[in-house]
């Protein structure tokens, strides 16, 4: 036997023994004995009948002598001497899975599990996401629940920026030599030569009758590699898009102005726009734990890290030129920041000016209430609010890139976004026959584009002629700006969720008039029937907001064209109700709960 093997089985067999000590009471007279240790930070006890307590001594006292002996090769050998990665298994890897205990699963875990303990060929798993999305999570819950013939053979590896494929494939022969046959490679992507050398792992290791879940922040990394070296070669199971339902669930958390607030990842974001800290490249990004910016560790260096270790960067194509001009996180920001905006490339070639102060300001134009009516957003300094603005979300303008931006550039990185699952086209139709469809852009992220809008309020309430107004005027407006962009992206939620849930027998569009809209429209397509929907950010039920879905016109240019009418809804924040005229009010949140479940009945 090899000295690994002996160490294995040393481990195995430490795996199997109590760990603790014996303690003693007298109750009633009597001596109790009882198996104490920590887990968890908290003493945990477990009483020993009298009959079993001279094996309960062995057994402690055996796993006494065997970590003895471990800790003595490990002084003399050092672990490095067999593994060339960070191999984490047994012991070890039972106190890690410790970490996930009592969390609550995401909805694809059971797809996993199908792929441990199912018929697998030559194909790896892959957990393909942004940061803060669940992936190690699984990982580790799946290893938590193995059998314990499972999870002695069973290896965790977390992957670094130092790490080979070569140094991989030598820690994964040991293992198998050893009898492993589960192994978790988290981070994988960090490594250089992953995305050329990955196929390794599906067309050796796979066959050999390993069962091998990848999972990394570099998600793109998956993507290029399975267009490449992974191609049909692996199950991919995607965890970017967090639906409210599934993150009300795992979080217990039932606003929606929560999901809108931190919606897309399972932390909450960053809102200390003046600490500096928090700016500082050297603090953000010195470890995977600490608080790195979202935006730019899950999508920019996402991007450019996976770009330039395939091919040696080969990959790069209409990028490369932003990249080494230090300019492709901007150019990413300045999509994200206007997400609904036509084509892509107007949104990178002309000056930033935010979407958000441009719409406040033209309903505070158009308040109701005189006295709250006002031009103070088109009269303040916009060109320093800009500005300011832009310092906080690191977008340069126009004027300030070494590098033009080209409609080249715009199509390749709105490709990535959609690659990183980020940004999904939604249809837009018009009411005249006539006229082509085009397409929403939809951010499964609805965090990212709030902590952007913060930023602007941020902003707003330091311009000097901000400052000037009242108390009172300062907190309408700068709600009121909230309010308009979290009624803007509840429209987006309900649209990307209800087409993502709804699946192919249903076609979820915007239907666009010559004036006015309906929010969204539900086509059952093999019925023939259709519902319209207003989705208001309110509490209140108003006739006004359903105006459009009582029009005439509007009507006859929806029916029969998009099938027979079965409903007219308006989606709010407030109870269920029905008006006289048919009006439907039905509570959102609720709405988006029951999803996929869907009928135009209810």
């Amino acid at each position: 036997m090899n000295e690994f093997n002996a160490i294995w089985e040393i481990e195995e067999r430490l795996s199997t023994l109590p760990r603790g000590y014996i303690s003693q009471k007298r109750i009633g007279g009597k001596t109790r004995y009882y198996l104490q240790w920590k887990e968890n930070g908290k003493v945990k006890s477990q009483y020993i009948p009298l009959e079993l307590l001279e094996e309960t001594k062995a057994q402690i006292e055996e796993r006494r002598r065997l970590q003895e002996q471990m800790k003595e090769w490990k002084v003399k050998n050092g672990k490095e001497r067999f593994f060339e990665t960070n191999v984490v298994i047994c012991d070890e890897l039972d106190a890690m899975t410790k970490s996930v205990s009592g969390l609550k699963k995401r909805d694809m875990y059971d797809r996993i599990l199908s792929y441990l303990y199912g018929k697998v060929r030559n194909r790896v798993c892959v957990l393909y996401g942004l940061r803060r999305t669940g992936k190690t999570t699984m990982l580790l819950q799946a290893i938590a629940e193995m059998k314990k013939e499972d999870f002695v053979r069973s290896a965790y590896i977390k992957l670094r920026m130092t790490n080979s494929m070569d140094q991989l494939t030598r820690d994964l022969d040991r293992l198998y030599q050893a009898g492993y046959r589960y192994i978790f490679l988290d981070e994988v992507t960090l490594m250089k030569d992953f995305i050329d050398c990955a196929a390794l792992l599906s067309d050796v290791y796979v066959p050999m009758g390993m069962r091998i879940v990848l999972s990394g922040t570099d998600s793109l990394g998956f993507w290029l590699a399975s267009d490449n070296e992974l191609y049909d070669r692996e199950r991919t199971f995607h965890t970017t898009f967090i639906p409210y339902r599934e993150y009300s669930r795992l979080l217990g958390i039932d606003s929606i102005d929560e999901y809108i607030r931190y919606g897309g990842t399972l932390r909450a974001g960053e809102v200390d726009f003046d600490d500096e800290d928090l700016q500082e490249e050297g603090i953000a990004f010195r470890d995977d734990e600490s608080t790195r910016r979202y935006i730019d560790t899950a999508i920019c260096k996402n991007i450019q890290h996976s770009l330039a270790n395939l091919e040696f960067g080969q990959y790069f194509g209409h990028l490369r030129d932003l990249y080494e001009a230090n300019e492709l996180t901007g150019a990413i920001n300045r999509i994200v920041e206007d997400m609904n905006h036509e084509f892509v490339v107007r949104v990178l070639t002309r000056p930033f000016l935010s979407h958000d102060l441009r719409i406040t300001a033209r309903n505070l134009k158009r308040e109701r209430n005189p006295e709250r009516r006002m031009n103070i957003l088109n009269e303040m300094d916009q060109a320093s609010v800009t500005a300011s603005l832009m310092k906080i979300l690191e977008i340069r303008n126009q004027e300030e890139q070494k590098i033009g931006i080209t409609k080249s550039h715009g199509a390749q990185i709105k490709k990535y976004l959609e690659a990183l699952d980020l940004i999904v086209s939604c249809p837009i139709e018009y009411g005249l026959p006539d006229v082509e469809a085009q397409e929403r852009v939809l951010f499964t992220q609805p965090g990212m584009r709030y902590c952007q809008a913060q930023a602007l309020v941020y902003t707003l309430m330091k311009d000097e002629r901000f400052q000037q107004l009242d108390y009172d005027t300062i907190s309408f407006v700068t709600e009121r700006l909230l309010q308009e962009v979290r009624g803007r992206m509840l429209e987006d939620i309900v649209l990307l969720e209800t087409m993502k849930a709804l699946g192919k027998n249903y076609k979820v569009f915007k239907l666009m008039f010559a004036s006015g809209e309906f929010d969204m429209v539900v086509l059952n397509q093999k019925e023939g029937r259709c519902a319209i929907y207003e989705i208001k950010h309110s509490q209140q039920c108003v006739f006004e907001q359903a105006r459009h879905l009582r029009d005439e016109e509007k009507l006859r240019l929806t029916t029969p064209r998009f099938g027979k009418l079965a409903g007219r809804y308006v989606l709010y924040l407030g109870q269920d109700m029905d008006t006289d005229d048919g009006i439907r009010y039905r509570n959102v949140e609720t709405f988006l709960k029951n999803l996929p479940t869907f009928s135009f009945e209810k």
